[in-house]
């Protein structure tokens, strides 16, 4: 275990080893522009994937620094192109003023009330990045309950 990572307590059992890509990577690479599948995770070291782990891109600069480093992993241990992706201008979780319907729809089909506008204010951008995530139809959603349980929104 890495101590003080940015893993969630709800992903401690899958993500905690790094052998699955934390959502503090995934969501950096939805930040820099890099597809990176869990096979070529799988290829990185642990330190290679705690080094990911570890840094964030919250400026341009750390940005690119981020995506120079993904791009040189992949291509020295996958010995394949690296594969670029859009990165969105205004991302659904940056708006904190609006809770996505996708968020709410989803909470709701599990009987459940979904955050307030406040309470989604009050998230921080990777736990706003995490919910949505999370209540994607081709995501595994058995964590979307005890994410909402770990960030406060419910009791």
């Amino acid at each position: 275990m890495i101590p003080d990572a940015p893993i969630f307590e709800f992903e401690r059992d899958f993500a905690g080893s790094l052998r699955c890509i934390p959502m503090a990577v995934r969501f950096n690479l939805d930040l820099c522009g890099v597809k990176l599948s869990l096979r070529q995770w799988s290829k990185f070291t642990r330190d290679d994937r705690a080094q990911l782990l570890s840094m964030h891109c919250a400026t341009a600069e750390a940005t690119d620094e981020y995506r120079q480093l993904l791009t040189s992993l992949i291509e020295a241990k996958c010995s394949e192109p690296v594969k670029l992706l859009p990165i969105e201008e205004r991302p659904e979780w940056s708006d904190a003023q609006r809770v996505p319907a996708s968020v709410e729809d989803y909470a709701m089909s599990l009987g459940l009330d979904p955050p307030t506008q406040s309470q989604w204010a009050s998230l921080t951008h990777l736990q706003r990045f995490t919910l949505l995530k999370l209540v994607r139809a081709s995501h595994d959603n058995v964590n979307f309950i005890p994410a909402l349980r770990e960030f406060g929104l419910l009791a």
